[in-house]
């Protein structure tokens, strides 16, 4: 039973991560309806970002708060640039799009800072079964995720996004200015994986430091429910649970396995995820 709640407390911080990265899908999704597949090599531009800030000041927190800015200037001109060129081009074009950028931007990185290992500091004390940076962590993305269902649920600026991603042509009616909701949309996914990024950089930051975090948190997000930020943090924190449990009973080796078995099963099974809400249409 120790050894258990030991890889439960440990699933528990993964989680949090991929329930961090996973966020930042699910504001692209509500906001733009397009699953960001380049979002773990913008968080890894803004990761390492933190890191060049950090090495350079010894400031954690200001690279932290770089990180951020960075990410909402890389969201919005990824949109501005590159995605509204691409809105009457089909529904695969902007996915095509993504997964080019994805390729091209963990290029750069690797250009720019080379593909060898960089330390990366955690932001509080690491030591320990459930550490003061393990509880950073999750308190916050449980922040984060309150903020966004906020935002999406009650304040004005949330249902502008969300009628400017469902109903455009109806939303620019009413007066809604539907380009800058997308590019808000986008900004602020991006910034919030910038921080999921810089939670799952350390110890050590590499151009494929996201790319298996990336698979869990869409795993998450997709048994959570693409457009649900609750239904996403409660998947990622189960998610990181069953797979520490996994690697601590089976082997490391069949995590990134099982989290694919899940990810298919509930594909199969609820393709609106766990938490998602199926939509009736009249015919």
């Amino acid at each position: 039973m120790s050894d258990l709640f030991a890889l439960a407390l440990g699933g528990l911080t993964n989680g949090a991560v991929y329930a961090a990265l996973g966020l930042a899908l699910v504001v692209i999704y509500r906001a733009t309806r397009v699953v960001n597949f380049a979002q773990p090599a913008l968080a890894l531009v803004c990761a390492y970002l933190a890191y060049s800030v950090n090495r350079a000041t010894g400031g954690y927190w200001l690279g932290l708060v770089v990180a951020l800015v960075a990410g909402a200037v890389l969201g919005a001109l990824t949109e501005r640039v590159l995605m509204r060129r691409l809105s009457r081009a089909g529904e695969l074009a902007p996915v095509i799009a993504t997964l080019g950028l994805l390729m091209v931007l963990q290029a750069v990185c690797g250009m720019i800072w080379t593909a060898e290992p960089r330390s990366f500091p955690y932001a509080l004390d690491f030591r320990g079964a459930f550490s003061a940076n393990s509880a950073f962590v999750i308190a916050v993305v449980l922040v984060v995720a309150g903020g966004l269902l906020l935002l999406f649920g009650t304040t004005s600026l949330g249902l502008r996004m969300r009628a400017a991603a469902f109903h455009p042509e109806v939303a620019s009616l009413v007066g809604v200015k539907v380009g800058l909701m997308l590019t808000a949309g986008w900004a602020l996914a991006t910034s919030v994986g910038a921080l999921a990024g810089v939670l799952a950089a350390p110890p050590f930051l590499h151009p494929g430091v996201l790319d298996t975090v990336f698979v869990y948190a869409l795993t998450a997000a997709v048994l959570g429910g693409l457009d649900n930020p609750l239904g996403t943090v409660v998947g990622g924190f189960g998610l990181g649970v069953v797979l520490s449990c996994v690697s601590g009973y089976l082997g490391p080796e069949l995590v990134t396995l099982a989290s694919l078995a899940i990810l298919v099963v509930v594909l199969t099974f609820r393709p609106n995820g766990l938490f998602g809400r199926t939509a009736a249409r009249r015919v």
